[in-house]
């Protein structure tokens, strides 16, 4: 299709903003709050009008399903034994948020003071928690630590669970602090996740920063929309050609265009505009418009070993889901209170701990939830048991993304590389030793714990438990770095610690993939801040 097929979106815009996922609906909330500039923002699904957008325990419908995920895969890894993983990402307003564990987590304020560390000014834990706070509406009230009035909600679930407050007592036993806040910069401890919902409803992006701000005349939201590239004139980005209902489209940017389509998306849009690799995208037919090498690279991701336990003399969601009356009262529950299982995120009860003495901080978290299946998508299975998935907080496996082709439609090169360093390798061991000892302790021998996953026929050897960690291991969901922060003098930089694309002007990335390293914890919220921070510098350049 020749430039002249390529129609015009009418009207100028100030700023473009690519994707409407957790940092999106931030940065087109922050920058639209000044009436005098026009913001265009650009997502590639649709509203949010389905209602397991909107029910916590709608992840099990949303993930897995092509009306709200992207479908990704990655290639068969060799760190899992061969197998390929799907690897979803939200598709729809609100992105991941609007499909996730709803789980607050900041991480550690070590990870921050580390980018400090690294070169990058303004990233330690005092520089970003401001920022943290400028975004919360917190239940707890507003405190040194914690901020209200944001337009990201922050409450207690709303439901326990007899079988995991029984592992809570059994973390205790081994030695493992109760706290009741994971956010305070040190997460060490046991208890109950934070979430993002407010009175049983999730709580997406979308509607915490977005929907408020569409009333505004100076924003503008389109939807359906699949960005190809951001265009680029004498160096520097001037608009985004995409494609709408199978046409064509050109946006023109005064200002900046800001790509926000997180660690996957960000990183298709900014190789099919000739920015990354020039050994990629040259054999690609895709003109070179900034050779730079990281673009794509440094991909890291927590990988969790879900072990599987089979439980008895307790309830947990499997038997409960497959009883029918039991099923209603859930439902009525939920219709009338909202509340009961039909609040629950994914993860209820939370462990951050060591996978040896020797390290020097919380290095592994506990995932626990009182149900299990195969895979999300995949149903509950129908004996009452209990997951346990520990993942690395901070895994030294790096991976890439990148396109294979110029086609829009043709999905992307995912490799996470996952336990490709001994480290990681000995990490993951160390793990379902771990949680092979919390299943053993005192609090949880009435219930008669049977591991079903990796199971008892998997030694205690570092050359089995490798295996098994290959075998069970999977994604937890929390790409990052695809486009790192960093100095000018290192080569893998793709942006400055203004979030600036090196070698074009008028060009940001503000999503998860600017992370140099990832964060000891779930990272939406951690992404959330970076909307909130690259949205202020975007405010500031602009006097």
């Amino acid at each position: 299709m020749g430039t002249d097929d390529v129609g015009r979106l009418d009207g100028d815009y100030d700023y473009i903003v690519v994707g409407a996922g957790t940092a999106g609906c931030i940065v087109a909330n922050r920058l639209s709050a000044d009436p005098a500039k026009r913001v265009l923002l650009l997502e590639a699904g649709g509203r949010d009008n389905w209602i397991w957008f909107h029910i916590p325990v709608g992840y099990l419908f949303a993930i897995g399903n092509p009306r709200s995920d992207w479908m990704f895969k990655t290639d068969p890894e060799p760190g899992l034994n061969g197998r390929a993983l799907n690897y979803p990402r939200g598709k729809v307003i609100g992105g991941s948020s609007a499909i996730n564990a709803m789980i607050s987590m900041r991480g550690q304020a070590a990870d921050y003071d580390h980018w400090r560390q690294l070169g990058l000014t303004g990233w330690g834990w005092d520089d970003v928690l401001p920022a943290f706070k400028a975004l919360e509406d917190h239940f707890l009230g507003a405190s040194a630590l914690h901020g209200t009035g944001g337009g990201w909600r922050i409450e207690a679930p709303r439901l326990s669970w007899d079988v995991l407050d029984a592992v809570g007592r059994a973390a205790e036993e081994m030695g493992v602090r109760r706290v009741p806040d994971f956010n305070t910069g040190d997460n060490e401890g046991v208890g109950y996740f934070h979430v993002n919902q407010k009175r049983g409803r999730r709580w997406s992006s979308a509607r915490g920063f977005l929907k408020p701000a569409l009333g505004r005349a100076n924003l503008r939201l389109e939807t359906d929309v699949v960005a190809d590239r951001v265009l680029v004139e004498a160096g520097r980005a001037v608009g985004v050609r995409y494609r709408q209902n199978g046409r064509l489209m050109e946006a023109r940017a005064r200002g900046e265009v800001l790509l926000c389509s997180g660690s996957i998306g960000s990183i298709q849009v900014l190789h099919r505009s000739g920015i990354g690799p020039g050994e990629w995208l040259a054999p690609l037919g895709l003109e070179v418009v900034a050779d730079r090498p990281g673009v794509g690279r440094n991909l890291q991701d927590h990988l969790q070993q879900r072990a599987i336990y089979k439980v008895h003399g307790i309830r947990t969601l499997n038997e409960t889901y497959y009883s029918l009356p039991r099923r209603a009262l859930m439902g009525i529950d939920y219709a009338l209170r909202r509340r009961g299982p039909l609040t629950m995120a994914p993860s209820q009860l939370g462990i951050f701990t060591r996978s040896d003495p020797g390290q020097e901080r919380a290095n592994i978290q506990f995932h626990v939830q009182p149900l299990s299946l195969d895979k999300f998508g995949e149903p509950l299975h129908r004996f009452p048991a209990i997951t346990v998935a520990a993942c690395n907080l901070r895994p030294t496996s790096r991976g890439l993304v990148r396109v294979t082709t110029a086609d829009l439609d043709a999905p992307p090169q995912i490799a996470p590389h996952y336990l490709t360093t001994e480290a990681d390798r000995q990490v993951a061991a160390d793990a379902i030793r771990v949680t092979r000892r919390l299943m053993g302790q005192k609090a949880l021998a009435p219930y008669r714990p049977q591991e079903y996953l990796p199971g008892p026929s998997v030694g205690d050897d570092a050359a089995s438990l490798a295996k098994a960690a290959g075998d069970i291991g999977t994604t937890i969901f929390h790409p990052v770095g695809t486009a790192k922060m960093g100095r000018a003098d290192d080569p893998q930089a793709v942006v400055d610690e203004r979030l600036r694309v090196f070698g074009i002007g008028g060009l940001r990335v503000i999503d998860a993939s600017v992370m140099p390293t990832i964060t000891s914890g779930n990272t939406n919220t951690p992404t959330a801040m970076i909307a909130e921070k690259g949205a202020g510098f975007v405010l500031a350049d602009a006097h």
